[in-house]
């Protein structure tokens, strides 16, 4: 079977969590204070707060931006349910808009018509490793005021052209960027999730709140020659990230470099072998944008059915996944839950369909995510774009 992805770990990592694991100490301690360090040194960011997963970096980033109960966060619906779920945890309501059909991103001419009075924030994805168009969204978002908080939970190793010079997705470009350590991801920890922001504030707050709001650190407590009694200021969250995880992600950052690159690689040798394949639409890197493809997606010919081609090929021994999923169409989000740009009181938007996000439909339903990882070889791809074809021609 050739999976979908594989995380690339090995003897250093097992090292690593070894070594923690004989310390003594494996909860939150030192080895995620030097993983956020050399975390931030990669991306650039003046700071880096470990937290326990991707999902709960985005929790506290909307949090510390002041999403409240009532208030209104711009957002898209094509990506993993975690995006939208956050935003309920604060008590706000998603508003959806659709994205570009060639980058599966948030489409910037659609978000000016969704920021209402309600509007706190808008939360951007770079979906599947691609970066989305920052410039575009931040200089919307400046114009109202709003906050630009960034999933990047695949786009460890992203690159954008930003004001001359490329830049690491995470620097951040906008306020805060958070990121994934899950096994389907660029590197892993097992899970786990990184914050990075310029607010010293805000990272103060992400700190405060991934540790129940206890105002001592463990770290500082348990190595002070004087008797510390921490206080409990405000109601926090148990997100943190354990040692062994952030020794694991050390050695995973040491790796980072050689994985996108051979990620890339991949990639664009994918495209040149599926570009002889009559009708398959290929994703779309503008050329501002280095994606780490996270993973590669493409879209099928007219009239081929997803769940056929996809069936096909893994009766061949191949995994696959459809397209990104689309928030709105799940039972978890019924019509009065979630809003779409313009939304009126003539809108037929239901649970399944909604006309104004056409290009996230069509996404799902019409593509499908195929094979792509480190360590996959030259005749593994061979064999993947053989049994697409293969696929496409029953």
């Amino acid at each position: 079977m050739i999976p979908i992805t594989k995380p690339m770990l090995g003897e250093n990592e097992a090292e690593a969590a070894r070594r923690v694991i004989l310390s003594g100490w494996t909860s939150q301690g030192p080895e995620v204070v030097a993983f956020e360090r050399e975390f931030a040194e990669y991306v650039g960011a003046p700071h880096a707060c470990a937290v326990s997963s991707c999902t709960t970096a985005l929790h506290l980033a909307l949090l510390a931006v002041g999403v409240l109960p009532g208030d209104e966060v711009i957002t898209v619906s094509h990506s993993f349910i975690a995006t939208a779920n956050v935003i309920r945890y604060c008590g706000a309501t998603p508003v959806f808009v659709d994205i570009e059909p060639d980058t599966f991103n948030l489409d910037p001419t659609q978000l000016e018509s969704a920021v209402t009075d309600r509007t706190r924030a808008i939360l951007c994805v770079h979906q599947i490793g691609m970066p989305c168009d920052l410039a575009e969204i931040i200089e919307i978002a400046r114009r109202h005021s709003l906050p630009v908080v960034e999933d990047a939970a695949c786009a460890i190793g992203s690159e954008i052209f930003w004001q001359g010079q490329w830049e690491k997705i995470g620097k951040p470009q906008g306020d805060v960027a958070c990121f994934s350590f899950h096994p389907r991801k660029v590197i892993s920890t097992g899970d786990g999730g990184m914050i990075t922001t310029a607010n010293p504030e805000w990272d103060a707050k992400f700190r405060l709140l991934r540790q129940h709001g206890m105002s001592v650190p463990d770290t500082v407590r348990h190595g002070s020659s004087q008797v510390i009694f921490e206080s409990y200021p405000i109601v926090g969250y148990n997100y943190r990230m354990t040692d062994i995880q952030a020794a694991v992600g050390r050695e995973q950052l040491k790796r980072l470099p050689g994985i996108v690159e051979k990620r890339r690689d991949l990639a664009a040798r994918y495209k040149k072998l599926l570009a002889e394949i009559p009708g398959v639409g290929l994703p779309v890197e503008p050329d501002w944008a280095r994606s780490t493809w996270q993973s590669f997606c493409v879209r099928l010919p007219l009239g081929k059915d997803q769940r056929r081609v996809m069936q096909s090929m893994l009766d061949a021994g191949i995994a696959t996944r459809r397209g990104i999923m689309c928030s709105h169409r799940e039972d978890a989000y019924p019509v009065d839950s979630w809003s779409c740009a313009g939304r009126n009181q003539e809108c037929s938007c239901a649970v399944g369909f909604c006309r104004k996000l056409r290009h996230s439909q069509e996404a799902q339903e019409k593509t499908i995510i195929l094979p792509l990882f480190p360590q996959m070889d030259i005749e593994q791809q061979d064999y993947v774009v053989k049994s697409l074809f293969g696929a496409l021609r029953d």
